[in-house]
């Protein structure tokens, strides 16, 4: 994916979704549900999950969730209503049948680990997300320690060889490997999805390569949030639109 591929100022919604025929890939946070100060304040919600699981009903399967999450945290939060999950942005990925594959942990994660936890020691605002396979350095509480978060995940990354991917006022440090688009490419060439139209929802820069995918592959991406520069299609406001989007299907 490359800059010329993006677009800007997108403001038209999706068309009313046609579930048949169509494969959902859905970002869960800040896009089924909102972002919240720390990443175990978000928790299971009633309507969204029964919302999942009628669509995984009626679309025969067709669905994922593909989020920056470690695996058991999705299915806490949507308490295993949705079988197929691709979790930390792909490093694992859990298919149709239920079975699971993933990455073998990077042996930069000891150094950086140490290196984060130092860091978040001395002031309990921040906090280091050890989810494996990736370390998530969360500043949301300390709007004024971004810098030195950034410039942190930065050296480490360099020191390491771990990928830096930066997020709303997070920094993860992760094993190399799939990203959010490998992941719905893997997904699509296994049944149910084989054949089908894929549509990517998602908020933040690890979600466009979700959104360039499911255009090569016949499809579009919804980016959910603030106009800027993105691969995606359509746009939706909020969360709100979100699910109220996805209940108004045919």
């Amino acid at each position: 994916m490359s800059i010329e591929d993006l677009t800007t100022g997108l403001e038209k919604p999706p068309a009313k979704l046609a579930l048949e025929g169509a494969a959902l890939f859905l970002d869960l946070d800040g896009t089924l549900a909102p972002i919240a100060e720390r990443p175990e304040a978000v928790r299971p919600d009633a309507r969204r999950n029964g919302l999942l699981a009628d669509l995984a009903r009626r679309m025969n399967g067709r669905i994922a969730v593909v989020s920056g999450r470690a695996l058991d945290d999705v299915d806490r939060i949507l308490e295993g209503r949705v079988t197929c999950v691709a979790a930390i942005h792909g490093l694992i990925r859990r298919d149709a049948r239920g079975v699971v594959g993933e990455a073998a942990p990077h042996p930069g994660l000891t150094a950086a680990r140490k290196a984060i936890a130092e860091f978040v020691a001395a002031d309990s605002r921040l906090l280091m997300e050890d989810k494996a396979l990736s370390l998530t350095l969360h500043y949301r509480l300390a709007p004024d320690r971004a810098q030195e978060a950034v410039d942190l995940a930065e050296r480490l990354a360099t020191l390491t060889g771990l990928t830096l991917q930066p997020g709303d006022m997070v920094m993860e440090l992760r094993t190399p490997g799939a990203s959010k688009g490998d992941a719905l490419r893997a997904f699509m060439r296994e049944p149910p999805f084989q054949g089908a139209r894929p549509i990517f929802l998602g908020d933040d820069m690890t979600d466009e390569h979700g959104f360039f995918a499911a255009r090569q592959l016949g499809g579009y991406g919804v980016l959910v949030g603030p106009p800027r520069r993105t691969a995606a299609s359509y746009r939706m406001e909020n969360v709100a639109a979100t699910l109220a989007w996805l209940e108004q299907t045919r």
